[in-house]
Order: structure tokens, then sequence, then C-alpha cells
């Protein structure tokens, strides 16, 4: 390297500065390397930092799905030895939802980041699926029993369109602490009246509730065989009324049934376990050679109610090649607009809308995209 104005063979009255210079600027590089592997050494600590920490929330992705037509550990989803069992080409599935987390350990934060990139994930903060008041297990446990009431309802529905007579009776099936029926009615009442009125449903036991707009109410219950009566004073929410009794029904079955789903919780399944039950038990198959998916719960006058997570259950029956997802009425808005493309979707608030959407699928009949305008 030759400064401005010296020429070629002479000497440089000042070398070393100009070596000093020429040696700076060859090795810039390793000037620079230090500082280099610093920012990559911080870097790496933040993400094993990220992958270390808890993160508090929990992923939701789509599940696996469940042939209710099938066997499920080499057992048939759907049994009885009281009734003739008939095969079927049909397919219904219930749809589930694979969680990722729980109270004792939950998603580190790269997970949940990516989770958040990811549209077939949903991130929850861990409360909002694990209450704090409540541990792992009273979590699952509650899951369990759900799902084994939905299964009776399911029961109860099949079984009344098979034009079997089911007796029914209004029961508590739980009690929220902290609520006005807390210390009151315990799990196992029999709901015999509310307001002085004979109450036979849920739906006319909600009814009475609300007509009260908060006074106190009598409320007549049925505990071992002798009748009570107590005073109790219904708590305003949102825009009804409530005591803090969970009620459900328990059933006189003509016919015993028996369903396994292995390790599956929650009620969403009622709907199709129900329909599973008839195709199960009537010559032919309900759906032909169709694959229906679908998810709901089922009341035992056969409503079929909303529930939580329809968009990766829909993803999650697209994935297993359904060609019609049942859509519960009340989560039709949650759903449309977000069906996966190649799966028709349509809504049905009951059980016998339902079989209409079937027999409609049968006959080959058009379906429009999910709209709930209508609904």
């Amino acid at each position: 390297m030759f400064a401005q104005g010296v020429k070629r063979g002479e000497v440089l009255s000042q070398p070393r500065p100009n070596i000093v210079l020429m040696t700076f600027f060859r090795s810039g590089g390793s000037v620079r390397k230090p500082r280099s592997l610093a920012i990559t050494g911080l870097l790496v600590l933040a993400i094993v930092s990220l992958a270390a920490i808890p993160s508090g929330y929990v992923i939701q992705r789509p599940g696996a799905v469940f042939n209710v037509m099938a066997d499920v550990e080499n057992k048939p989803v759907i049994s009885s030895q009281d009734l003739e069992s008939f095969p079927s080409e049909s397919k219904f599935d219930v749809t589930t939802i694979s969680l990722l987390g729980n109270r004792e350990s939950n998603p580190n934060w790269i997970q949940v980041l990516f989770a958040w990139a990811d549209p077939s994930q949903v991130v929850l903060p861990l409360d909002e699926v694990f209450p704090p008041s409540k541990t792992t297990e009273q979590v699952r446990a509650e899951s369990t029993a759900q799902m084994e009431i939905s299964q009776q309802d399911a029961i109860a529905v099949a079984l009344d369109y098979l034009g079997y007579e089911v007796p029914r009776r209004l029961y508590v099936n739980a009690v929220i602490e902290k609520t006005p029926a807390a210390g009151k009615v315990i799990a196992g009442d029999y709901v015999v009246s509310a307001g002085g009125v004979k109450v036979e449903t849920f739906e006319e036991l909600r009814e009475q509730i609300t007509k009260t707009e908060g006074a106190e109410m009598e409320l007549g219950l049925e505990r071992d065989g002798k009748l009570i009566e107590l005073r109790i004073k219904p708590q305003a929410r949102d825009d009804s009324y409530y005591i803090g009794a969970m009620v459900g029904y328990t059933y006189v079955f003509p016919k015993k049934i028996s369903l396994q789903l292995g390790d599956v919780g929650g009620p969403s399944g009622g709907l199709m376990f129900s329909l599973g039950i008839v195709d199960r038990f009537t010559p032919g198959s309900l759906a032909g050679k169709n694959h229906i998916a679908g998810t709901g719960t089922i009341s035992g006058e056969g409503k079929v109610g909303p529930i939580g997570g329809i968009r990766l259950k829909m993803i999650a029956a697209e994935r297993a090649g359904a060609d019609l997802f049942l859509v519960p009425s009340e989560n039709c808005e949650e759903a449309e607009g977000f069906v996966p493309e190649g799966l028709r979707a349509v809504s049905v608030a009951n059980f016998q809308e339902a079989i209409q959407a079937i027999d409609r699928l049968n006959s080959g009949d058009e379906f429009s995209p999910l709209s709930c305008k209508s609904n």
C-alpha cells in the first residue's frame, strides 16, 4: 500500500502508522468476530431461556377423530345385549381437540410463539382452561363426568327416535361453591317444582328461575325418597338468573346400550353418539357410504348445543376425509368463513335437522357454503 504522492521505491518516513492502518483494514473481520460471537451467544441464551421458562398458556390443536361405528381399543364403541346390531358402511366421527399443557406443565415460550403464528393452533391462558381453584385431575374428572352424562342423553335421544319410551327425571348432578344453591341443594336431589310450579325439564326449571328476577323462590326437591322445600334467592348473571345447581336427567332405559370411546372426555360427542346408535341398531347404512363428522352436545329433548374449538374440529374433520361436517347452530357464526376447503358444512339446531342433513347428502343435494343468516 502506498501513501498518496509517494513514488514507488521511495522510503516512507513514517511506515509504522501505515503498517498499522494496513493491518486494521485487513483484519477488520477478526475485530468484529468477538462481537458477533457475543451477539450469537446472547441469542442462544435467550432461546434456551425461552425454551425453559413456562409460558402460562396452553395450546389447542386439531385432535384425533373417532368413528363411533368402529372399534376403539379392540372394543366396539356402540354395543348392546338387548338390541340386534347391524353392519354399516357409514362413518360418524366424533371430533376432538388436542391440548398441550396443564397446570403442572405448560408449554414454553418457543412453542407458544410458533402456535401464535399457526392458524391451525389456538393459544389460551392457562387459567381459562384449568381454573386456579381446581387441580388438573379435578378438571379431567369433570370432563369424564360430562362425557358420561352426554352419553346418557345421546342414548335417550336415539331410543326415542327408534320408538322406545324413555322415562326420565330431572336431578342435580353438581352444586357450584359460593352460589345460592351451595349448602342447600346437594348432588343427587331430584327437582320436583320451582316457584310453586311442577317442572319436568331443564327449560321449565330455567323459565321459573328467570321469572323471579332475583326474588326469593321456593324449590321443591325429592331427597332420599322424601319431599322437601327450600327457599332460595337466584343471582343475576349476564341477562338471566341462576342458582348454581348443575341439572341433568336420569333415565330408565328400556334397552341397555353401552358406549365407550377410550380416553376422551367432555360432552361434545353427544350428537354423533346419537346418530351412531340409530345407525347401529337399524338395518342398512344411515348415511350410505358417506363420511359424516361433527360435534355438539345433545339434550334429552334432542337439542344440539354449542361447544368450544369448532374451527379446530373442522380442520380435524377435513384432514380425516369427512364429506360433511355438522355444526351446532349456536356455533355457526364462529364457524362461518372458516370451513376448510373441500369440506361441506351445515348448521343443525337439533337431532331431527341432523337426520335431514344426512338425507340430503344421501340424495346428492348440493350444499351451499355455510351461512348463518337463516339461523
